[in-house]
């Protein structure tokens, strides 16, 4: 018996209990988390946050880890975290502020001040302390980065920890999740009752790209390069095929193809240029491409080869050599345009367009082999973090500020990640890390962070609730939730004219609220444009989030 308690409540004399008994407590508490997890409430879960709770139950009956050793996994899953957060959206991150991806950023921008502000007004008219009301605005829009960043700056600060910062995130996360859900329903029920069954196909296409068919009928583009006709006109288009009517057959375009009256053409480009360019060639037309080429055929191929890190499309020269056209990339969720000047990563997948052995021939150049993207690339991951820790740990100086303000242990690893494997490539460094590898990376580093935010906070958690006035957090976190929402969800419908499964995908992003994407996609089954929303305003808000939950502690504490 003395055996079994020593294992769970630590062993006398010894460091943190010994090995083994940390061990024991800190995965037996990710496990149960992880349990616990895949239980539903009313379609709801609240998936990784039990290890949070897991973690406040066993430190209220005492079994937890020493203060040092629970400092240091816990700042060291955040920084894994983050870092993987990073590495995932930077390929697509700058390309998200382009075209419709601005004006959804600019609305997440509107919830992360409203969230502030709203913070900011119940700390005065409740007195209720800057350190509680940063953990229940974190806890509020379900923003573990923001958590540990507030963490951060008060201990440097003032050299110790403030608990009811843990304390004010856990008991205001649960209606984090369900308070972002409810306003997602508030708004179908009220602003968009009459357009919610209204057709969405073009809800994802304001950043994704999107093909169309056009017949030429403007004389002036006659007998001229599409090369000459791109540059002139100055819109951002891929032709992919020409079915030339004199003669009856089907070609794939390059940048010499030189069109005719009446020729159709097979456009691909993003649709907000979609009214400019059917403008410049002529009106849309029908034309059923498998039978007017049925000898092309089209291949998604995915880059591996690391020797096209960085390279250039157009200095490939691929469409003069195969005869072959790539028309769309998908990178990070988002769909691009194949222009001449775009800078191609490991891990792209491009569509190839062309006569099957030619396509056979581009596939070998371009690698198309899953086993290399499967061999993990460890350097970037962790030089990006060296690189990360030490940015973080930067102060800046800011007028009227009295400490120095740093970007932290959050927020440097995610901007270096960013970074890193945005311009990596340039750099010839391979920064692509699979799906699974990348998911792998961060539910470890998220589910350590957790396990010890809990075993950290949990020993003063049901005094807090119960003798403290605790349960009024809730209802302050409700209303940092709600309140916030509503007013940008008005602003989404109304000023910004944005389509409901496109705006609940941006309030999800906006509040870093993974389980009311989860919702959000099936309430909105089919489309795309949650997911792409979410994806759009999800980089910036992350680091916006950390930003402002260090800066209430550094200028309001």
């Amino acid at each position: 018996m003395e055996f079994i308690t020593n294992l769970f409540y630590g062993f006398n004399g010894v460091w943190s209990g010994g090995i083994a008994h940390s061990m024991i407590i800190l995965a037996l508490t990710i496990a149960l988390g992880v349990i616990l997890g895949r239980v539903k409430f009313a379609g709801i879960s609240f998936g990784v946050t039990w290890i949070l709770f897991v973690g406040i139950v066993f430190s209220h009956f005492g079994m937890t880890l020493n203060g040092d050793l629970l400092h240091f996994i816990k700042e060291f899953g955040l920084i894994l975290f983050v870092y993987s957060i990073g590495l995932q959206v930077g390929p697509g991150f700058f390309s998200g502020f382009k075209s419709g991806g601005l004006t959804l950023n600019i609305l997440a921008c509107c919830i992360v001040f409203f969230d502030v502000i709203t913070a900011i007004i119940l700390h005065f008219t409740t007195g209720t302390s800057i350190t509680t009301i940063t953990g229940i605005m974190s806890g509020a829009v379900t923003n573990t980065p923001g958590l540990g960043a507030a963490q951060q700056a008060y201990t440097d600060m003032y050299g110790s920890t403030a608990t009811d910062i843990a304390l004010g995130y856990s008991v205001a996360y649960p209606l984090g999740v369900i308070g972002c859900i409810l306003a997602m329903q508030i708004l179908k029920a009220t602003a968009y009752r009459k357009e919610f069954n209204a057709p969405v196909e073009e809800e994802s296409e304001k950043l994704n790209v999107v093909p169309i068919n056009i017949i030429v009928r403007n004389r002036d583009i006659t007998n001229c390069t599409l090369e000459n006709i791109r540059k002139s006109s100055k819109l951002d288009f891929v032709v992919s095929r020409i079915f030339h009517e004199t003669s009856k057959e089907a070609e794939i375009a390059n940048a010499n193809s030189i069109l005719q009256m009446n020729d159709k053409i097979l456009v691909i480009a993003k649709p907000d240029l979609h009214e400019n360019i059917v403008k410049l060639f002529g009106e849309i037309c029908e034309i059923e491409w498998e039978k007017a080429d049925a000898h092309f055929i089209s291949r998604k191929i995915i880059i591996t080869n690391p020797k096209l890190n960085g390279k250039i499309l157009s200095k490939l020269d691929i469409r003069k050599h195969f005869q072959v056209n790539i028309t769309r990339i998908h990178r990070s969720g988002i769909e691009l345009v194949a222009s001449p000047g775009i800078k191609l990563q490991i891990g792209d997948t491009v569509t190839v367009v062309g006569k099957e052995t030619a396509v056979g021939s581009v596939k070998k150049i371009l690698g198309d082999s899953r086993k290399y993207l499967d061999h993990p690339n460890l350097f970037p991951i962790f030089i990006g973090i060296v690189l990360g820790c030490i940015l973080g740990s930067i102060p800046l100086m800011i007028p009227g500020i009295p400490q120095p303000v740093k970007l932290g242990l959050a927020g440097g690893p995610l901007i270096v990640s960013i970074l890193i494997s945005y311009f990596g490539p340039r750099l010839k460094l391979v920064t692509y890390t699979t799906t699974s590898a990348n998911l792998m990376i961060r539910e470890v580093g998220i589910s350590l962070f957790l396990a010890c935010v809990g075993l950290e906070a949990g020993n003063g958690f049901i005094d807090t609730i119960v003798n403290k006035g605790g349960y009024m957090w809730i209802l302050y976190g409700a209303i940092i939730t709600i309140i916030p929402l509503l007013l940008a969800g008005v602003i989404g419908r109304y000023i910004m004219k944005l389509r409901y499964n496109t705006l609940i995908g941006v309030m999800s992003g906006a509040s870093t609220n993974p389980p009311a994407l989860a919702f959000a996609n099936e309430q909105c089954s089919g489309s795309e444009a949650t997911s792409i929303g979410y994806a759009t305003v999800y980089p910036l808000t992350m680091f916006m989030r950390v930003l402002v939950a260090q800066m209430m502690i550094l200028t309001l504490c």
